[in-house]
C-alpha cells in the first residue's frame, strides 16, 4: 500500500493508502489527509487541489488536458492536480505557499 508524506502550513502528515486511491476523493469522504487537504470541484476545474510533487512523480501518469489547461507551466516546475491522480506508489507532495524557487533552494525538489 502507497505511503503518502503531505506537507502544508509546515506542518506534515503521513498516512498509508489503499493502491489506487485519489487523495480528493479520500478527503471528500474525510479520510487521510483530510482535514488539512486543500480541493475543490474534483474535476480538474477549479485547480484548487494542485500541489506540488516531491517524491514518486515518475511514478505518476503524464498530466491530462485537465492539468495542462489548468496548471499551464507549473506543470513543468512539479506541480499537479490531487483530483486527477490516482495512487498506485509512495508520494510526497506539498500544498505549502511557499514559493517553488525557495523549496527547490532548500533542496526539497530537484
Amino acid at each position: 500500500m502507497p505511503n503518502v508524506v503531505f506537507h502544508r502550513n509546515g506542518q506534515t502528515f503521513h498516512g498509508e493508502i489503499k493502491e489506487n486511491t485519489n487523495l480528493v476523493v479520500r478527503a471528500g469522504i474525510r479520510q487521510f489527509p483530510h482535514p488539512n487537504f486543500l480541493y475543490g470541484c474534483g474535476m480538474g476545474k477549479c485547480g484548487k487541489c494542485a500541489a506540488l510533487i516531491i517524491k514518486g512523480a515518475e511514478h505518476l501518469p503524464e498530466p491530462n488536458w485537465k492539468e495542462k489547461k489548468r496548471l499551464g507551466a507549473r506543470i513543468e516546475a512539479g506541480y499537479r492536480l490531487a483530483c486527477q491522480l490516482w495512487l498506485t506508489h509512495d508520494l510526497e507532495l506539498s500544498q505549502e505557499a511557499t514559493p517553488l524557487a525557495d523549496v527547490v533552494a532548500a533542496g526539497k525538489v530537484g
